[in-house]
C-alpha cells in the first residue's frame, strides 16, 4: 500500500493550464505505476492518463490526448498532470491512483481527490 495526496486543483476559466501534483509516501515508489482519473457529478468515475514505473510508458483518455501529460519524477516520488486548454467537460474531482501495472491501477491506492472546476 501506498498513501497518496493530491494538490493543485482550483477554479479557472476555459482555455487555461492547471497541474495537478500526487505525492506518494514509501521507498518504493518508482515501483508503481501511476494513473490519474476523474470524476465528475453524476457521473462514472472515469480514466485520465497513466504512465509506468519507470515513466517510460503512457496511456491517455482519447478526452484529453494532446491536451494532458503526465509525468514523473521518482526521485520526488511525485507523479503529475500537466492540464492545458482546459475545457468545461474537464470539471471533476481528480484522483491518483497506484498500482502494480498500469492495467491494474484500478485496484491499487488512491488519493482523497483535488478539486478541478473550469467555467466557460
Amino acid at each position: 500500500q501506498v498513501h497518496l495526496v493530491e494538490s493543485g486543483g482550483g477554479l479557472v476559466q476555459a482555455g487555461d493550464s492547471l497541474r495537478l501534483s500526487c505525492a506518494a509516501s514509501g521507498r518504493t515508489f518508482s515501483s508503481y505505476a501511476m494513473g490519474w482519473f476523474r470524476q465528475a457529478p453524476g457521473k462514472e468515475r472515469e480514466f485520465v492518463a497513466a504512465i509506468s514505473g519507470s515513466g517510460g510508458s503512457t496511456v491517455y483518455a482519447d478526452s484529453v490526448k494532446g491536451r494532458f501529460t503526465i509525468a514523473r519524477d521518482n526521485a520526488k516520488n511525485t507523479v503529475y498532470l500537466q492540464m492545458n486548454s482546459l475545457k468545461p467537460e474537464d470539471t471533476a474531482v481528480y484522483y491518483c491512483a497506484a498500482g502494480r501495472s498500469i492495467a491494474t491501477i484500478e485496484f491499487g491506492s488512491w488519493g482523497q481527490g483535488t478539486q478541478v472546476t473550469v467555467s466557460s
